[in-house]
């Protein structure tokens, strides 16, 4: 269906993007990789230590390394991290597949993210749903620039969502192959 096409996932922290990527990727025969963990392999450190070491930015470099590597392969479905988007070199990286935003709202993350075991370090702050509010501000035009975007609800499986999203995916799809084929 996707001729090898990676899928990259896009959107805020605790939207779901490695749980979600996992389970498309089953179902496309893809292999999954999540930039995080790659970031903290290259850096030898974990994302909390990479901020309060070297700060945010050293942290966004890492990334956009990690992300020139990873667009080079193919059969890919990719969680990114949520400020990926901010850098608009990373765009040129994300738009070698298809970007899919997966959206959540902010009152579902703050819940999840209150729950979440891991720390984040960008909400280590006075009062973490308000700074969550201003990141999905300010990153919210540049999520909307995604080839799909899927609205996550609170009452729905990851599963779910996984199969809901291959069915746009399908459906995003299907018509350029229609219009490449009568090309031909």
């Amino acid at each position: 269906m996707l001729n090898g096409t990676n899928i990259f996932l896009i959107g805020m922290m605790g939207a779901g993007k490695s749980t979600i990527g996992k389970l498309l990727a089953q179902k496309l025969g893809y292999n999954f990789l999540d930039t995080d963990p790659l970031i903290e392999q290259c850096a030898g450190k974990s994302i909390p230590e990479i901020f309060a070491n070297d700060g945010e930015e050293a942290f966004r470099d890492l990334e956009q390394q990690v992300l020139a590597q990873v667009s080079s392969y193919t059969r890919l479905v990719v969680a990114t991290g949520g400020g990926a988007v901010m850098r608009s070199i990373n765009w040129s990286h994300l738009h070698d597949g298809i970007v899919v935003w997966i959206d959540v709202p902010i009152e579902n993350l703050h819940s999840r993210l209150q729950t979440a075991s891991e720390v984040r370090p960008l909400l280590k702050t006075a009062d973490p749903l308000q700074t969550l509010t201003e990141i999905y501000n300010q990153r919210r035009d540049r999520y909307a620039q995604a080839d799909i975007s899927i609205m996550v609800t609170g009452n729905e499986s990851a599963a779910e969502v996984s199969e809901r999203l291959l069915s746009m995916i399908e459906t995003r799809i299907a018509p350029d192959r229609l219009k490449q084929e009568e090309s031909d």
